[in-house]
């Protein structure tokens, strides 16, 4: 059995994946909680003993929607993607949620089933998938296009809305590399460090921006990004914008992604802006917000029927996890 340091607490384990844990007896939630605390905390460094603590976890919570998911995740950590699959489907079956289907669809490619891997992705309508999930799925089927020897339908597989060049949200710096690989591997190598380059910006506006400094813009070469937070339901997002031009400093607030697009007055306000044209000729920018409104697609996560019964827990309860792989 995987040793638990003493100071170690359940109370450690986040608010909501606590919350699923209110089926079981106290005692036995406090123990559950302390595997998956250590597993959370060695699943980057060691691997092996995370995955240790998540079947000790799973041996007196089997029922329980984050164990198992906890179970999957450690499982694809050590290589063993039978078993992720086969604890992923008893986690879509406890939660009804399809935010790990990514995931399955990598494990088929691990077993060396690429058709499979294609075919389950398909399986689901992309349209009820958060926007992060429908980027991690086509990363996943691209990457199993490529398995086939398919360059041009692989990258056909990432050319989804989210690969915005204008805007950089948490995964846009895999989705942009994930381009460029194949970019890459399709010989058009240009255009491959053009992509990778924009992978290497967003993520470090994104670093800047969740870092509590000053930085809140980023040198940029022919286009701005917005960067914006989440696709949630704030949309809180930060413009990025060359820093030498001079009127950079009027328009730093005007793309704020939680503002409504204005009322069109001229015919010119329609227009979205496009890639950024010489900021010298604008004698006097006009304060245009982006039009274009961010979606804000809402995951389908009500729970569907209860998994058949696995180990001693009580029965799961109708509340809806939240997703921490």
């Amino acid at each position: 059995m995987a040793h638990v340091p003493d100071d170690v607490e359940p109370r450690d384990l986040d608010k909501v994946a606590r919350g699923e844990l209110k089926t079981l007896s106290k005692e036995n939630a406090d123990w559950v909680a302390k595997h998956l605390v250590m597993a959370g905390r060695l699943i980057e460094e060691e691997p092996e003993e995370a995955h240790k603590h998540a079947l000790s976890a799973g041996r007196r919570a089997g029922r329980i929607g984050v164990v198992r998911e906890t179970i999957a995740i450690t499982a694809y950590t050590v290589g063993d993607y039978a078993l992720t699959l086969r604890e992923l489907r008893t986690y879509r079956r406890i939660t009804g949620r399809d935010d790990q289907l990514p995931l399955m669809v990598d494990s088929e490619r691990g077993l060396g089933r690429p058709e499979r891997a294609l075919e389950l992705g398909r399986s689901v309508d992309v349209s009820t998938l958060a926007p992060s999930v429908r980027v991690s799925l086509a990363i996943a089927m691209s990457g199993a296009r490529l398995d086939l020897g398919q360059p041009d339908a692989a990258l056909g597989e990432l050319e989804i809305p989210q690969l915005d060049r204008r805007r950089a949200f948490e995964y846009s710096p895999a989705l942009f590399d994930a381009y460029a690989t194949v970019l890459e591997d399709l010989g058009r190598d240009r255009d491959a460090e053009e992509w990778r380059t924009l992978a290497e910006r967003a993520d470090a506006a994104l670093e800047a921006h969740h870092g509590d400094d000053d930085r809140e813009t980023v040198e940029v070469v022919e286009e701005e990004l917005e960067l914006d937070e989440s696709w949630g339901a704030e949309d809180e997002s930060v413009s990025l914008e060359e820093p030498a031009a001079d009127d950079v400093a009027e328009t730093d607030g005007a793309l704020a992604a939680d503002e409504e697009p204005a009322a069109v007055e001229e015919p010119a306000a329609v227009e979205e802006p496009a890639a950024v044209e010489d900021p010298a000729a604008v004698e006097e920018p006009a304060a245009v917000e982006d039009p274009a409104a961010d979606e804000q697609p809402v995951p389908a996560d009500e729970p569907a029927g209860d998994d058949e019964p696995v180990g001693n827990d009580e029965p799961v309860t109708d509340q809806e996890p939240e997703h921490r792989g």
